[in-house]
């Protein structure tokens, strides 16, 4: 299995256009040690030709261009892309949709709950029908395996996460199974398996045991305190509160990738307050201890 991070940053990447938190304002004016970084996508393929994107960010033109087998100019219009597999209805998972309008109609899985929002509250796939017939859903069932036809040798096994659904979204206080859910990747042939999950905001012992069945897990790396956007002086929300378990802290998501010693371990997904950011920072160190990765814009996995 190939796996390819097109995008490490949540939502508003890393500068954040508008933010001026000593994150964004250093890595501005070169005091920072940091890359920057667009919102979160990866690509995975079982031949390095065919891939399928988990995820479009609004920033998915300029990673395809980073990327050369997103293009492999075969015909006149051309496309490495074979199918998207949508996470959830988040408006920095979902609004790159609307950049690969030309390419077509284009086969996306998601759950019905994702497809809801995605008809109503930011309805993509009725806005879409225009191109081409716009986008082709295919239902992801909770806990029932599917195959991606792009790409025979990968199965996917989805479960859903306790996270939040969108801000626009009706049921945002309301949480159903499936507003949000993590993927178990196997490559068929290597026997490779991927755990994923971006926005990820409790984790129980059912979930507990998928980590430790992965060869590799990419997980939310979102903040690294519950009340970071607070102190930070950008935000009222907690971690918690957006759907995401924080780094730090008793049951912290360190605390839970300590249960899972035989896989990599990589956070993706990372808020531009979050110091983990800083290559020099007492946090990034205590990651590097503990063995724990920080994904960046254009890493390569193999599985």
């Amino acid at each position: 299995m190939l796996i390819q991070i097109l995008g490490s940053a949540a939502g508003g990447g890393f500068p954040q256009w508008n933010c001026n938190c000593a994150n964004c304002a250093g890595l501005r004016n070169g005091t920072l040690v940091a890359q920057a970084r667009t919102q979160s996508s990866l690509a995975l393929s079982d031949d390095g030709e065919h891939w399928v994107l988990c995820n479009a960010s609004p920033d998915i033109r300029a990673q395809l261009q980073q990327f050369a087998p997103m293009q492999p100019g075969r015909a006149p219009r051309d496309t490495g892309i074979g199918a998207i597999v949508l996470m959830d209805s988040q408006i920095d998972h979902t609004t790159g949709l609307l950049s690969l309008r030309e390419g077509c109609p284009l086969p996306v899985w998601c759950t019905g709950m994702v497809h809801e929002d995605l008809t109503t509250g930011f309805p993509l796939f009725k806005m879409l029908e225009h191109w081409n017939g716009g986008l082709r859903w295919n239902r992801i069932e909770l806990h029932d395996s599917f195959v991606v036809p792009a790409c025979p040798g990968l199965r996917f096994t989805p479960f859903p996460l306790r996270s939040a659904a969108p801000p626009y979204s009706p049921h945002r206080l309301d949480p159903h199974p499936g507003d949000n859910i993590g993927l178990l990747v196997e490559d068929s042939r290597t026997g490779g398996k991927l755990f994923y999950a971006p926005g990820l905001g409790e984790v129980d012992d059912a979930l507990l045991t998928r980590m430790q069945a992965a060869d590799c897990l990419l997980v939310d790396g979102t903040l690294w305190d519950d009340d970071e956007m607070q102190r930070r002086g950008v935000g009222t929300r907690t971690g918690r509160q957006m759907g995401h378990l924080a780094l730090n802290g008793p049951g912290g998501m360190i605390d839970v990738l300590a249960r899972v010693p035989r896989a990599r371990k990589v956070l993706i997904h990372i808020n531009n307050t979050n110091p983990i950011l800083d290559e020099r920072s007492a946090e990034r160190a205590q990651l590097q201890r503990r063995g724990i990765e920080v994904a960046f814009d254009g890493m390569q996995i193999v599985l």
